[in-house]
C-alpha cells in the first residue's frame, strides 16, 4: 500500500511538473525567433493531421526558411500563400502570421466553411521570411529598426546587410522606388533575385504558381491594402476586381475595431516601387496579390506597442479572410455553377433534339 501511494505521488508530481513546463503560446506578445521556431513545432505536433513544416530555402547566414503547410489530404488542391517578416523591423507581421495560423486551425474544428476551404485549398504560411534580419532586430535596441537582410553588399560597400528583399524580385527590378547606394534602405541588390531569401520564394512559388489563388504578403505600417503594380506605368489586367475585393476587405477590417484602411496601387496611395514580391507574384499569373500594411498610421510606426497586437491581428484576419473567401468561392463555387449550367444546357439540347425528331 505504501509503495502504491508513493508511486501515485510520483506520477502526480511528474504530471504537475509537465503542466508547469507546458506554457501556452501568447499570441498577443512579440516573440523572438527561437520562440517562434518552438511554436511551429508545437502547432505541427498538435495538429499533425493538418500541419506540415516544409523547408524551402536558406538565408545568407545559412538559417532555414520554412513554411507551415496547412490543410487536409486531397488531390488537385489550390493554394493560398502568405508570408510575414520580409522586412525585419515589422514585428507585427510575424505576430499576425502566428495568429492567422492559430485561428484557421481552431476554426477548422467547428466552422463548416473553413473545413470546406481546407478540403479545397492548402495554406502555405511563412511566419518569418527574413530570418537573419529578424534575429538581428532582437540583439539590442540599437538594431530594433533594422529592415534589410544580412548579406554583404558589392565590393567596396561599407555596410553589412544591404539588400531590401522587397526590392529584389524580378518585377520591373531596379526601375523606380530604389536607391543603388548599398547603404540605402531601398537598395535592390546587385541584381534581380540576387539574395538567397528572394531565390527561395521565387524557386518554390514558381513550381506551384498555377495552383496559387492568392499571394498575401504582410508588412507594416500605414493601414493599407496595396494591389499590383508598384510601377506607375504598369496596370494589372484584373485591377478593377482587385480594387473591388480590396475595398470589401477594408470594410471587413473596419467592422472589427473601426480602423480605416486605404486601398490602391502603391504609386497611388503610398509611393512607386519595383522589385516587390507582390508584383512578381502577379506576373506569375497569381490572380489575387495583396500587400497588407498593418497598424498603425505612424504614431508608433514600426514599434507598435504590444497592447495593440490583439486588435491589429484581429482586424487584419478579417480582411485576409475576405480575400481568401472570395478567391475560394470564385474558383470552386464558380466551377460548380459552370458545371451545372453545362449539364443543364446538355439536358435541354437533348430534349429539344427529341422534340424535333
Amino acid at each position: 500500500m505504501h509503495r502504491t501511494l508513493t508511486f501515485t505521488r510520483l506520477l502526480l508530481c511528474a504530471a504537475l511538473a509537465a503542466a508547469a513546463n507546458r506554457v501556452e503560446h501568447d499570441y498577443f506578445k512579440y516573440h523572438d525567433m527561437p520562440e517562434i521556431t518552438k511554436w511551429k513545432s508545437d502547432i505541427a505536433a498538435k495538429y499533425k493531421d493538418k500541419v506540415t513544416i516544409v523547408e524551402y530555402g536558406k538565408t545568407y547566414e545559412n538559417r532555414t526558411i520554412d513554411l507551415l503547410k496547412i490543410g487536409v489530404p486531397g488531390t488537385n488542391k489550390k493554394i493560398i500563400w502568405m508570408d510575414c517578416g520580409i522586412h525585419a523591423r515589422e514585428w507585427i507581421a510575424p505576430a499576425f502570421c502566428q495568429y492567422f495560423v492559430k485561428t484557421i486551425l481552431e476554426k477548422s474544428t467547428t466552422d463548416s466553411k473553413m473545413q470546406q476551404m481546407m478540403k479545397d485549398m492548402d495554406f502555405y504560411v511563412t511566419t518569418v521570411l527574413n530570418v537573419d534580419g529578424y534575429m538581428h532586430t532582437w540583439t539590442n535596441q540599437s538594431n530594433r529598426l533594422w529592415r534589410k537582410n544580412r548579406s554583404p553588399g558589392p565590393t567596396g560597400c561599407d555596410c553589412l546587410g544591404t539588400t531590401d528583399l522587397n526590392r529584389n524580385f524580378y518585377s520591373n527590378w531596379g526601375t523606380v522606388g530604389v536607391n543603388f547606394s548599398c547603404c540605402s534602405q531601398t537598395y535592390p541588390g546587385k541584381s534581380a533575385v540576387s539574395e538567397p531569401e528572394a531565390q527561395a520564394v521565387t524557386q518554390f512559388v514558381e513550381k506551384i504558381s498555377k495552383d496559387v489563388l492568392a499571394f498575401l504578403t504582410i508588412h507594416s505600417y500605414g493601414q493599407l491594402l496595396l494591389i499590383p503594380y508598384g510601377h506607375p506605368q504598369v496596370i494589372a489586367p484584373n485591377q478593377d476586381e482587385l480594387m473591388e475585393v480590396g475595398l470589401a476587405a477594408a470594410e471587413a477590417i473596419k467592422k472589427v475595431h473601426g480602423k480605416d484602411y486605404k486601398v490602391g496601387t502603391s504609386p497611388t496611395i503610398l509611393y512607386a516601387n519595383s522589385g516587390s514580391s507582390r508584383d512578381w507574384a502577379r506576373l506569375q499569373g497569381i490572380p489575387y496579390c495583396f500587400t497588407f500594411e498593418l497598424r498603425d498610421d505612424g504614431t508608433h510606426g514600426f514599434e507598435l506597442p504590444a497592447d495593440q497586437i490583439k486588435p491589429a491581428v484581429e482586424e487584419a484576419y478579417s480582411g485576409a479572410l475576405h480575400i481568401i473567401t472570395h478567391a475560394h468561392h470564385k474558383t470552386f463555387n464558380g466551377a460548380t455553377a459552370a458545371g451545372a449550367a453545362t449539364l443543364w444546357a446538355t439536358v435541354l439540347a437533348a430534349v429539344v433534339t427529341k422534340l424535333l425528331a
